[in-house]
């Protein structure tokens, strides 16, 4: 059975989370003279002046409904990277704890590791991108704390097998960290749909892909309440700023337009998937979940260079184990998918 209190870090359990001015006053009032803010107003807008909410109670009661959620079960970070980092110093003790990961995925994790001296434990994905969960438990160690997992997964594009991550969340006895920053993008449930079925799953997600608020810094984690509360004790008291709760929130009434660019990213990515393929400098393009396709070309480097002649900037991924040869596109506009085909076949 898990229990969060193995795991947790002695001095995180026994530690009071800073009460601020917000936190110790309960109720209505006219006259606020608690916060040591500026009651002139602020240069920068109206509200400004006020720390925002620590707790964003509006902000995640309107996710709740949407997610299908409690509001006790969002945490809310400046970018999910907050959420990573947070987990770490939740339950890793420096110099003595470990994590598992599986490459080809996402920098963070491992950024985060070594920010936090943990050890980093890898076992690469299989050839088609998928999980060997065997090889996953065997490299389970008594000081290991987390495993994540990135699903539909950065920069390979594919969702992992449901049963795979089931099989880990059943048999590992900390945090199992499912990350769906994409999961917008594929045709699949969401695991915050499970929360209450594993009691050691975390579910990461962003408003900075199909929402596209990346410059605003939202991320999410879902989890147990249990841990959600954890997290909310070690995070700074005023994570999300009153501009970006605001905005969020205007955000999350536009549903029937997220879909809609939805919809238009996916069909973009369908097209560039049909095109790419016949072009002679492209080997392999890869099933994509996500907004983005992984394209394995002749020379890599060499296109590389010529596209950013072109001014088109894509990611170089062949440096990462499975993706040697590898670029990462993102799926643009019409347009600029266009230019991205045009340049390409001229390569």
């Amino acid at each position: 059975m898990f229990n969060l209190n193995d795991i947790i870090r002695p001095n995180v359990l026994k530690m009071k989370a800073y009460s601020s001015a917000r936190d110790e006053f309960k109720g209505s009032a006219s006259v606020f003279l608690d916060a040591n803010e500026n009651n002139l107003g602020s240069l920068a807008g109206e509200n400004y002046n006020r720390y925002p909410d620590p707790h964003q109670k509006k902000l995640k009661a309107c996710i709740a409904e949407i997610k299908g959620v409690l509001p006790e079960q969002i945490f809310l970070g400046n970018g999910s990277d907050e959420a990573i980092d947070l987990l770490f110093r939740m339950v890793c003790r420096p110099g003595q704890d470990s994590m598992l990961h599986l490459p080809p995925t996402y920098g963070m994790y491992e950024v985060s590791a070594n920010l936090n001296d943990v050890t980093l434990e890898a076992v690469q994905l299989t050839e088609d991108f998928q999980v060997p969960v065997e090889e996953v438990l065997i490299n389970v160690k008594p000081t290991t704390r987390m495993i994540f997992i990135c699903s539909p997964n950065n920069p390979t594009g594919n969702l992992i097998e449901p049963e795979s991550i089931s099989e880990i969340l059943r048999a590992f006895k900390g945090l199992v960290v499912v990350d769906e920053a994409y999961i917008d993008f594929a045709d699949a449930r969401s695991w915050t749909a499970r929360l209450n079925e594993f009691p050691n799953l975390v579910v990461l997600q962003t408003f900075s892909k199909a929402w596209g608020m990346a410059g605003l810094r939202l991320g999410l984690a879902f989890a147990s309440q249990e841990i959600i509360s954890v997290l909310d004790k070690i995070k700074p008291p005023y994570n999300i700023n009153e501009a970006t709760q605001e905005l969020a929130l205007q955000a999350l009434e536009r549903g029937e337009a997220l879909k809609d660019m939805v919809e238009e990213i996916v069909q973009e990515r369908e097209l560039l998937m049909e095109a790419l393929p016949g072009m002679p400098s492209i080997e392999h393009v890869y099933p994509s979940d996500a907004n983005f396709i992984l394209v394995k070309v002749k020379d890599p480097n060499g296109m590389y260079n010529y596209l950013l002649e072109k001014g088109i900037v894509v990611r170089n991924r062949s440096s990462l184990p499975g993706c040697e040869g590898c670029l990462r596109i993102s799926v643009g506009t019409l347009e600029e998918n266009q230019q991205l085909l045009k340049a390409i076949s001229e390569f």
